[in-house]
């Protein structure tokens, strides 16, 4: 069985077993989406990975609004963000592999993308929408790069991320973003203005 069927089978037969729940999840409050701009450079490491899985990097749709998520899906989305995490243990690629910047699925340990590339795995065969699940690259406050997973929804843009086993608002995070995959193309980059106060929500 491949590694995000074995954490989806996991999260389907027990929803909640990586963490303590003591209180029902509840559907997080409404947010604005990120405003995307112009189609930009692929980072290097999803280049590469796109040379090896093509066929998840040249998935083409339409332009769509953002999707519903119901509080049975934000249980998945949350408890998916937690067994990642806790089941991937966090090293650079230099100390896995040797060289910087392999984009793979991890079994046992891997860095920052390798945790967003199962996350949205494991989310698509649970049946979110490709266009959804957008690999995102972020500067964290001490100017080190960084990626995360957003999530597009009807109530706006979350994040997963590796670093937080809570699902968060973009603009609850502290990141600056910098750009993400195109919802209309796997296989493309569009830059993210950063603007946290502007009001109209992006479509890509």
């Amino acid at each position: 069985m491949k590694t995000g069927s074995r954490v989806l089978a996991a999260l389907l037969v027990s929803v909640g077993v990586c963490a303590p729940m003591n209180a029902a999840w509840t559907a997080p409050k409404t947010h604005l989406s990120m405003v995307t701009g112009k189609v930009t450079s692929q980072p290097i490491g999803h280049y590469e990975f796109c040379r090896a899985n093509w066929s998840e990097c040249s998935i083409r749709t339409r332009a769509t609004a953002p999707r519903q998520v119901t509080a049975h899906g934000w249980e998945i989305v949350r408890n998916v963000n937690i067994s990642v995490n806790h089941s991937i243990k966090p090293f650079t690629d230099a100390e896995i592999y040797g060289r910087e910047e392999l984009w793979t699925y991890p079994v046992d340990v891997g860095d920052c993308e390798d945790f967003v590339l199962l996350k949205r795995k494991t989310l698509i065969e649970a049946g979110f929408p490709v266009s959804d699940l957008l690999i995102t690259v972020v500067r964290k406050p001490d100017g080190e790069g960084h990626a995360v997973l957003t999530l597009r929804t009807a109530q706006g843009d979350y994040v997963l991320d590796n670093l937080s086993d809570e699902v968060k608002s973009w603009l609850d995070t502290p990141y600056t973003f910098l750009k993400r995959q195109a919802s209309f193309d796997t296989g493309r980059w569009v830059t993210i203005e950063d603007g946290r106060d502007v009001l109209v929500g992006a479509t890509q």
